[in-house]
């Protein structure tokens, strides 16, 4: 009688545990109400005045990289445009841009705001770097650097790479006093070279052509190929300062760092195949590559650079 009794307890006992392992392995019922994961973007930023432009032209590689980039949950890519280097930079601390690209100056004023990072060059209009071009015309008589002092300058806008940072930079650098000017008119003391914004490449060599001011600056490519030859033909190129890259791209500090790797594959290699090309058109990209030197020792001249016109007093 005692042996039927444990016996019976047995059986009670194992199928207590059938029970309970079934209902633990139970899969979720293909009826279920659960929310749908949250989507995951990644988002490419720029700054213009021509938010539509922009966004047409790089909407492409967002794309592009947001099928590159699903195994990280990412489902898509967005642009955002800011009007500002602070409203970007804004955009970039508080995580609501993962990469923005743009010439070093803009690119390094953001960078040190957001605490964000350089890490690829890009190649915009097929170019990997460039340079300023510092001239004057002919019937000024300027000849050199040395000629410019008590003269003005023509520069494009305070932010510019190649029309305000780079000749400035090279200017201060050979020891010339760069003094901001608000007009043309201003009067310039004998031992400074005021230099005034045109806020045009176009304004500055005509206002060099017609006398206005003594020199400007501008980028290599406007003045060797963009400019036409009967405007160079009455200019002298006095100086042309280093060579920089043609744009970076700036990451967010915070980002996934297995995720950022994957990124820095996908773009350096977007140029090897037909699907990269096509969102590489349109961005105006013929492809991304590291810094030749290497990250540390671009960002350290940039910001050697920086410091160099930090203390300028602008217009």
């Amino acid at each position: 009688m005692l042996k039927a009794k444990r016996f019976l307890l047995g059986c009670v006992l194992i199928a207590l545990v059938a029970c309970t392992e079934t209902i633990g392995i139970s899969p979720t019922p293909k009826t279920s109400t659960l929310e749908p994961q949250e989507s995951i973007s990644i988002v490419l930023g720029d700054i213009s005045d021509d938010p539509a432009e922009v966004i047409e032209g790089t909407q492409p590689l967002a794309d592009y990289l947001a099928a590159k980039l699903s195994d990280y949950g990412i489902t898509d890519g967005q642009v955002k445009i800011a009007s500002t280097i602070n409203e970007m930079a804004q955009l970039m601390a508080s995580a609501q841009v993962d990469l923005y690209f743009d010439s070093i100056y803009p690119a390094t004023l953001v960078s040190d705001i957001a605490d964000a990072q350089p890490i690829l060059r890009r190649w915009r209009f097929g170019v990997e770097e460039y340079q300023s071009v510092i001239f004057a015309s002919q019937e000024s008589g300027i000849t050199s650097i040395e000629d410019l002092h008590g003269h003005l300058i023509a520069m494009d806008s305070p932010y510019s790479t190649s029309g305000y940072f780079l000749p400035a930079v090279h200017l201060v650098e050979e020891d010339v006093n760069l003094v901001g000017k608000r007009s043309y008119n201003d009067p310039v003391a004998d031992d400074e070279l005021g230099f005034v914004f045109s806020y045009d490449d176009e304004n500055t060599l005509q206002w060099v052509l017609s006398g206005l001011v003594s020199a400007g600056a501008t980028d290599d490519y406007r003045y060797d190929v963009a400019f036409p030859s009967s405007a160079t033909d009455k200019l002298v190129v006095l100086d042309r300062t280093e060579s920089v890259p043609r744009q970076v791209v700036v990451v967010r500090s915070d980002i996934d760092p297995e995720l950022l790797d994957t990124i820095i594959e996908v773009l350096i290699t977007a140029h090897e195949s037909e699907e990269g090309r096509v969102a590489l058109e349109p961005f105006q990209t013929s492809r991304f590559d590291e810094f030749p030197e290497g990250i540390e020792t671009a960002s350290n001249r940039m910001r050697e650079m920086m410091s160099t016109v930090q203390g300028l007093s602008l217009p």
